[in-house]
C-alpha cells in the first residue's frame, strides 16, 4: 500500500509539488481551502489561534479537512518550520484518488483522527 502523500503526489496534475521555506505560510485559518498537501521532505507545524499545537513530518498530511467540508474554510494555520517539499491534490484529483484506491481515503481519516487525537490530548493537558 502506498503512503498517503506518495497517492497525492501520483495523483497531483503539474505543477509539480510547491517549496516553502522555512518560517513561510502555507494557508491560513479562516482561508478558502482547495487542496491538501502532502509532505515530501521538510517539518510543517500546525497552529491553531496562533499557537502551534502540532509539528507534522515527512509522509504526513494536511489540509483535509477544509476540502471535505462545504465551506471549504481551513480552521487552521499551516507554516513551514523547515524548507519544505509538499505536493498537493485539489478537490477534483482527490475524488479521484478516493475513487481509484479506496486505502487511500481509509488513510487520509486515520490521519484526521490521529491528529484530532493528538489535540484533545493537548487540550486536556495528558
Amino acid at each position: 500500500m502506498l503512503e498517503p502523500v506518495r497517492t497525492i503526489e501520483l495523483f497531483q496534475k503539474p505543477p509539480s509539488p510547491k517549496t516553502f521555506s522555512a518560517g513561510s505560510l502555507i494557508f491560513q485559518a479562516g482561508e478558502r481551502g482547495d487542496v491538501i498537501y502532502g509532505i515530501i521532505s521538510g517539518e510543517v507545524e500546525i497552529l491553531v489561534d496562533g499557537k502551534v499545537v502540532e509539528t507534522i513530518l515527512q509522509g504526513d498530511i494536511f489540509g483535509e479537512g477544509a476540502i471535505v467540508h462545504l465551506d471549504r474554510q481551513r480552521d487552521s494555520t499551516a507554516r513551514a518550520k523547515t524548507d519544505s517539499l509538499v505536493a498537493f491534490l485539489d478537490r477534483e484529483h482527490f475524488m479521484f484518488a478516493v475513487e481509484q484506491t479506496p486505502m487511500f481515503a481509509l488513510e487520509v481519516m486515520k490521519s484526521y483522527s490521529d491528529r484530532l487525537r493528538r489535540l484533545r490530548h493537548i487540550l486536556s493537558g495528558t
